[in-house]
């Protein structure tokens, strides 16, 4: 299914998007043009950018980077926490609060977040919580690209061309010194898999980010 970010909605009120990832580049790497598009439709948009890990360092990484993606949002709330990564399995009860604390404060119309067959533990919960919490909107889960090779086939597309990949892999690269030495956090990666799944939509810019959709309403 290939999105073109046309709300179903006949007002003229903003599109809430909530974003989720569990470390401070999750967000960027899975849907980053994603939201560039989306900013820069015509939409009226309200991002809720939620990161649930960092150290001091990452976290001023990630506010660095949700500056530049989120620079023409109708309105952004950006949030940052602090739960120890790669050990958010001890910490489900911590961080379903945070979960509960936001069904009551943030409406979405659309949740980007870590797919369910993700190898990364901290992915997961993040995905398992997400689906326990909102259980009556469109959710649309992400891929990163890493070691573990879990990049399947995802069934939801959003077209993109080359100049917003462009600009979502320079923001990468700018904005997470910390990761530059991985040895897949390379332009490369992200505009390669960029144009492996626009060949699979053939989408007409060439470029795509792909998602897993469960369950979606459309109409």
């Amino acid at each position: 299914m290939n999105l073109q970010f046309v709300p179903a909605r006949t007002d003229r009120s903003p599109m809430t998007v909530l974003c989720l990832g569990a470390h401070s580049d999750d967000i960027e790497i899975g849907c980053g043009a994603s939201i560039i598009k989306l900013v820069r439709s015509r939409v009226r948009v309200n991002i809720v950018w939620i990161v649930f890990s960092g150290d001091r360092q990452r976290a001023h990484e990630a506010r660095a980077s949700a500056r530049l993606f989120l620079q023409r949002t109708a309105s952004a709330r950006v949030e940052l926490h602090d739960f120890r990564e790669s050990y958010f399995p001890t910490h489900v009860g911590e961080i379903k609060d945070v979960f509960e604390e936001l069904k009551t404060t943030t409406k979405p119309d659309l949740i980007f977040t870590h797919t369910a067959k993700d190898t990364h533990q901290d992915h997961r919960v993040l995905c398992e919580l997400t689906w326990n919490t909102f259980r009556s909107h469109t959710i649309l889960e992400y891929e990163i690209p890493k070691y573990d090779g879990d990049t399947g086939s995802p069934n939801v597309f959003i077209e993109l061309d080359r100049k917003l990949i462009d600009i979502k892999t320079r923001y990468l690269m700018r904005c997470f010194a910390t990761q530059r030495d991985r040895h897949w956090f390379t332009g490369e990666t992200f505009l390669g898999l960029a144009r492996l799944r626009g060949i699979q939509c053939a989408a007409p810019g060439g470029f795509a980010e792909a998602f897993y959709g469960r369950k979606l309403s459309i109409l």
